[in-house]
């Protein structure tokens, strides 16, 4: 099946009891056992599997193209459950520019337990000369955040097979839309479910998909239960609803994204866009050949400095000035404020979630901020 169809079809299960079309949300935490001890439904307790979690994780699998999803309560929950699935002394090699709250829970939480580095993971020879005994895991984040880096995901996978490393990828910024790591060769695809999927800013999530239920997989699965950082069947429920239309929403947000970078880059006041659907990317022959759509994510830099780009967030009136991406309204965020006095984001640089309202509107709101 195409990807539309599997949005629509993979997430849903007709209700037996009443005909429903839509499946109900099951609020009930345990579940009936049986004489004997068994379990009639297949559910014992809704931290360890719940029907409408079972949906989600069946419909996010398939997306990817993969044979099994576990579903989080947020995406920072996701990555920990990769990290936590290591053996400690792991060393782990993350690309320099990457979310700053997984990070930043890298260099927290897991300090002492892991070891890992941050380098410029398109640079091949630089990442041969990182690789350790003991390196066991390569994170990529591509396209990334803020920057917009783009990631040969293929070339990457085959330096990691040589040396026995799984090579995970945050494909939050792509979606399955745009992008599928699992076909190229990762052993790992991770999605903030709260951006995208969600798609309507008001839920909050996090899966982990993978391409077989090997060891590693099991180990994930039993931090997923035994951590129980799981989404509520009523956050399950509403994610499989907006999955439905996540392939028409994605294509959207790519079409007005390409159209405002096209309009930015030529504009006298603009530095520099960032977007890998711009002949001017670095990466653009990468992100041409890996991705289906270029995403709906940008990044800009202000000619002036940061007190410029400040300037312009304030003048907007369409674009909404607030953290996080994906949702139907467009968002703009001064990066290097919101990741603090250790960022290396430019301060004249923004970043915008394009979103769904008319493309003509959103250019005239740049076009009078800017002046």
């Amino acid at each position: 099946m195409q990807i539309e169809t599997i949005a629509i079809h993979a997430g849903n299960r007709n209700d037996e009891t009443t005909g429903a079309v839509v499946q109900p949300i099951t609020l009930s935490t345990t579940f009936i056992r049986e004489a004997d001890g068994s379990y009639p439904s297949g559910y014992i307790y809704s931290r360890s599997a719940n029907p409408n979690r079972t949906q989600l994780e069946n419909v996010l699998a398939k997306l990817e193209n993969g044979a099994d999803a576990a579903a989080f309560s947020s995406g920072n929950a996701a990555g920990m459950s990769v990290f936590q699935s290591l053996e400690p002394g792991t060393h782990v090699i993350c690309p320099d520019d990457m979310y700053h709250g997984l990070r930043n829970q890298l260099k927290t939480l897991f300090a002492g337990i892991l070891e890992f580095d941050f380098i410029d993971v398109n640079d091949g020879k630089l990442l041969w000369s990182y690789i350790k005994d003991n390196t066991g895991l390569i994170w990529l984040e591509t396209p990334s955040n803020p920057l917009l880096k783009v990631t040969d995901i293929e070339k990457v996978v085959s330096i990691a097979k040589k040396q026995d490393i799984k090579v995970a990828v945050d494909n939050t910024f792509a979606t399955p839309v745009c992008q599928q790591p699992l076909a190229l060769g990762a052993d790992l695809v991770m999605h903030s479910s709260t951006k995208y999927f969600g798609g309507h800013s008001d839920l909050m999530g996090g899966a982990l998909i993978t391409p077989q239920r090997n060891d590693w997989w099991a180990k994930i699965r039993q931090v997923q239960e035994m951590g129980g950082a799981i989404p509520s069947p009523t956050d399950c429920y509403y994610l499989v609803r907006s999955l439905k239309t996540l392939p028409y929403r994605v294509k959207g947000h790519v079409h007005n994204a390409q159209l405002l970078a096209e309009y930015l880059e030529k504009h006298p006041k603009i530095e520099s866009v960032m977007y890998p659907g711009l002949k001017s990317h670095p990466q653009y022959e990468i992100a041409k050949a890996q991705m289906q759509y270029p995403g709906g994510m940008l990044s800009f830099c202000v000619k002036g400095g940061a007190e410029a780009a400040k300037s312009v967030i304030n003048k907007l009136r369409l674009f909404t000035v607030a953290t996080s991406l994906g949702g139907v309204e467009t968002l703009i965020e001064h990066r290097a404020s919101v990741e603090g006095p250790d960022t290396k984001t430019p301060h004249n640089l923004l970043r915008v979630s394009v979103g769904l309202e008319h493309i003509d509107d959103l250019i005239a709101d740049v076009e009078q901020a800017l002046g």
